[in-house]
This record gives structure tokens, sequence and C-alpha cells, in this order.
């Protein structure tokens, strides 16, 4: 007679560290939790380690406490400046991580930060991966994001259990570097296709077509997307709280420009959506969700003053 094997224990999973519970990161760490890691947090808002503690998790009240005594730490803080200055540094945590930890930086951060980030780890005896994501704030609550990952094989395959807690589609992209290289991409990508939908969906009310039901076919075409579909309340309802901001889009094409300047790759269409992406900025609107690309064209329309 078989009988089912107990759960894991949370003492039998590696203790993790997490710095950074903003937008992203406080949904990731909690599916950590929900998934039986003992998870401890370090950010800068108190009430971001207040919800940590009521999802189960540990707060922390600097870096160095937080990662002292973790298996795994996770960084997910918003650009390569601050990456930097939870990793280096007598309270950061090179300094204070045990050899053989594993370090996951999932900040989405230039290729060149993650690459001397690796350099600097490795004379430390830390283990590191880079491992950028996607799927918005909606992807990171549901466990469902894509996660693009640079470094060694053998880290990766370690990581992987904890990877599924947070997504579902989990790719070694190459080594230290390549994930934020494919994060970049991403970012292009993603971009492009919110103007364009942006495009069509002034278009289309300047035509008087019914908006609501003309997303509905067009998701259901060549036209549709996972931008389409996951964005589609946003431009019918104008709500732009958000999930992504422009600024962090506005960073990430900086990074994607730079990196594709780098290697001698042309970008024509790429380089005009960062510039309407950082006109979108320079209007006031940094701190709405990066479907206010439409606010733009709105304006450039017409439409919206």
């Amino acid at each position: 007679m078989s009988s089912t094997p107990p759960a894991p224990s949370r003492t039998d999973r590696p203790a993790v560290a997490w710095i950074g519970l903003g937008i992203m990161g406080s949904p990731m760490s909690e599916n950590l939790i929900k998934a039986g890691y003992d998870v401890t947090g370090h950010t800068l808002e108190r009430e971001k380690l207040d919800r940590l503690t009521a999802a189960g998790g540990t707060a922390a009240s600097s870096v160095a406490d937080a990662v002292r005594a973790a298996d795994v730490v996770f960084t997910m803080v918003p650009a390569s400046p601050q990456v930097e200055a939870v990793a280096y540094g007598p309270d950061g945590i090179l300094e204070n991580a045990k050899p053989g930890t594993l370090l996951i930086d999932m900040s989405s951060i230039t290729p060149g930060t993650s690459v001397e980030l690796a350099r600097r780890a490795r004379e430390k005896g830390i283990r590191i991966l880079d491992a950028p994501v996607s799927g918005g704030e909606a992807g990171a609550v549901e466990g469902v994001l894509s996660i693009m990952v640079g470094g060694e094989r053998a880290d990766f395959e370690a990581a992987k259990p904890l990877f599924e807690a947070l997504g579902r589609t989990i790719v070694l992209c190459g080594p230290h570097g390549a994930g934020q290289t494919v994060k970049a991409a991403n970012q292009l990508m993603v971009a492009v296709n919110i103007q364009a939908c942006a495009e069509a969906v002034v278009f289309l009310e300047r035509s008087g077509v019914d908006l609501g039901a003309a997303l509905e076919v067009l998701g259901g075409g060549l036209a549709g997307s996972t931008v389409l579909a996951r964005k589609k309340d946003n431009f019918l309802n104008r709500d732009f709280a958000p999930g992504f901001r422009i600024d962090l889009h506005h960073k990430d094409m900086g990074i994607v420009t730079e990196a594709a300047r780098s290697v001698g790759a042309a970008l024509p269409v790429g380089a005009v959506v960062a510039q309407l992406v950082a006109s979108l900025r320079a209007q006031g609107d940094g701190g709405l969700d990066h479907s206010a690309l439409l606010r733009g064209v709105e304006r450039l329309s017409g439409t919206r003053v």
C-alpha cells in the first residue's frame, strides 16, 4: 500500500534572504514563503517590511543582517546603482554573505554591471546568477513570470526549485550577463508593442469604432499579444496605476540602446520609441504604468492637453 511522502519541511530548504520589496519584490518573496521557504527580507520602507512579516517572513534591519545566515540571496531593486549599493561596501552582500552563498540578482540592469558583479562575487567565493524577469506585477503575484538567466548551469540547476515558485518560463540563456541582454531585448519588444497598441487605440476611437469590441477581436488574431491581453483594461479604463512605471521603462530603453550600440545593432524603431518614453517621462508621467504611452499618442493627436 503506497502513501504520499510528506512535504519537505522548511528546515530541508535553503534559507533565503530577499533584498528589495517593491512592486515586484513583495509578491515574489511572498510566493517563496507560500512554497515553504524561510525568507528574511530587507528594504527601506517600513510598511513593506510589515507586509513581509504579515506574510510569514522575517524583517531585517540591514542588508548585512538579512544575508548573514542565508543560503540564497535574492536582489530585486530598480537599477544598476542600487544593485551596486546593496552588493558592495562593508555593509553589503559580498562582505557579509558566507562563502558558497548563491546570489540571484533579479533586477533589470546593464549586462556589464552583471558581469562585474559576478567577477567580484567569485573573489569572495559567492556564486551568482543574473535572472531578470518579465510579466509585470500581475505575473509576480500569480507566480507566472518569465525568468531569463545568465550564469553557470550548476548554479542554475540549484536555483531551479526556487525559480519554479516564481515563474513558469525559466531559461538559462548563457553566461553571466546573458540574462540581462535578453531582458533588454524583452523591454524593447514590450515598449514597441505598447506603443503600437496605444496608436491603434487612438486610431480606433477617432474612427468611431467600439473600442472594447475592437480590442476583443484584435486579441484573437495575429495582432493579439500578451501585452494587449494584460494592458487592454488599462487602455479601456485609462487606468494607469503602476504595474511597471514609465520611469523604469525609460531606464531599460537606455540599457538596450547602449547595449545595441556596443554590438553594432541598429534599432530604428526602438530608438523612436525610446524617445517617446523619454518624452512621456519629461511631461510628468514617469510614475504611471507604461501603458500610459497612450497619453503621449493622445497628446500628439490633440485629444489630450
